[in-house]
């Protein structure tokens, strides 16, 4: 951890740090009872998996684009966020290994890996060139090693950074490449592992959509985290309620940013009534589902943006966790309604195996989350935007 002071970590008397067994262990036997109940039905496991794996994979790689834009922009925001931003980043090698299920899975969720339904499907035949399992496998490999090599030296030149070297205008120089580079490969991504679970349904703004639901998941998740972190010395004296302030007026601009995207897609394929378009939405307005949808508009969207006007409640840090919590847990819901109708269409199919993955993938994931923040100073204290950093490092 070179040079820095012992308090600037992570504590071993801290409820994170002393939370990441416990969280370890969750992981492994919710994955165990989703994996019994796969045994039984295979298909329901992979479709709960996948949910779950896209939910925190999304948090991760929003993480890589919050710290890129922060890099390119700057601004005291993205600084106090970073370490925690970092450490999700590192969790790529472990979503790399969680997503070899996926992997085994191909065949029981995408109908497109399926030939004998390729073989009866015109619309597939001609998109058989890019749909087609050893291509998808290539194209996996090619997304991990963009975003573990981007963020093995956003987090590298970060850390060098600590010790005192001048790597500022490299690491604004990277994040402009990483920015473009997230936004190429997740496009991509976007359409391989959650359009493409519906090839005859497709949407421009899809990939935009996914970018902007990971990046709004990344930011409300360090919030809490940057709150528990912090509650004690000396960090009490670099965050102050003017940085909690400013991540306050940044989730309400992400609220809405994501807003406008989702509104954005329904109301080209609502308008335009194109028999290819509109069944998508027909599927996730009837048969219960509405009901979800309309508890994601409300969550995600209706009573954040109404509760972060107040200029108060962003200055409390205790309250703005809890605004980031709910828009956090209404993420999942929004992923949940975006993938699970692809499987029943018209009928809500909430199964048991849906909350075993969730806590399987989620354990793990927290679990090794918290080993990487606690191998490292919390606060970039060497960067130029950080206050207080002379005497944080004295």
């Amino acid at each position: 951890m070179s040079e820095m002071r012992t308090d600037l970590a992570l504590q071993p008397d801290h409820i994170l740090y002393r939370a990441q067994r416990a969280l370890l262990g969750a992981g492994v036997l919710g994955l165990a009872v989703a994996g019994a109940g796969g045994l039984v039905d295979s298909v329901q496991f992979f479709r709960s998996y996948l949910v779950a794996y896209l939910f925190f994979a999304g948090i991760a790689l929003g993480s890589l684009g919050l710290v890129s834009l922060n890099h390119v922009t700057g601004g005291l925001w993205g600084v106090v966020i970073r370490r925690i931003c970092e450490s999700a980043m590192r969790t790529l090698p472990l979503l790399l290994v969680l997503f070899l299920p996926l992997l085994l899975g191909l065949g029981e969720l995408y109908e497109w890996a399926r030939p004998e339904a390729v073989a009866h499907d015109a619309l597939l035949q001609r998109k058989q060139a890019y749909l087609n399992t050893p291509f998808f496998v290539v194209r996996v490999g090619i997304y991990f090693a963009v975003w573990l090599t981007v963020s093995h030296y956003l987090v590298r030149w970060s850390r060098q950074q600590d010790v005192g070297d001048d790597v500022g205008r490299r690491l604004q120089f990277l994040g402009r490449g990483a920015l473009l580079l997230y936004s190429l490969t997740m496009t991509f991504a976007a359409v391989d592992w959650a359009m493409s679970l519906e090839p005859h349904w497709y949407s421009t703004i899809y990939g935009i959509l996914i970018i902007g639901g990971q990046v709004l998941s990344a930011f409300v998740f360090v919030i809490p985290v940057l709150i528990l972190v912090v509650d004690r010395e000396p960090f009490t004296r670099l965050v102050t309620v003017e940085q909690f302030h400013d991540l306050g007026k940044f989730m309400l601009a992400f609220v809405m940013l994501y807003a406008y995207f989702a509104f954005s897609q329904y109301l080209i394929i609502w308008s335009g009534n194109l028999p290819e378009e509109t069944p998508w939405y027909l599927a996730r307005l009837a048969g219960g589902w509405q009901y979800v949808a309309v508890a994601v508009v409300l969550l995600q969207f209706v009573l954040p943006f109404a509760i972060l006007l107040s200029r108060g409640l962003k200055r409390n840090a205790r309250r703005l966790a809890a605004v980031a919590l709910v828009v956090l847990a209404a993420r999942l819901l929004d992923l949940f309604w975006l993938l699970t109708p692809a499987f029943s269409p018209g009928r809500i199919a909430i199964h048991w195996m849906d909350v075993a993955a969730v806590c399987g993938v989620g354990g793990l994931w927290l679990s090794f989350f918290l080993w990487r923040l606690r191998d490292q100073p919390l606060l970039p204290l060497n960067d130029p935007e950080l206050p207080l950093a002379a005497e944080a490092r004295a």
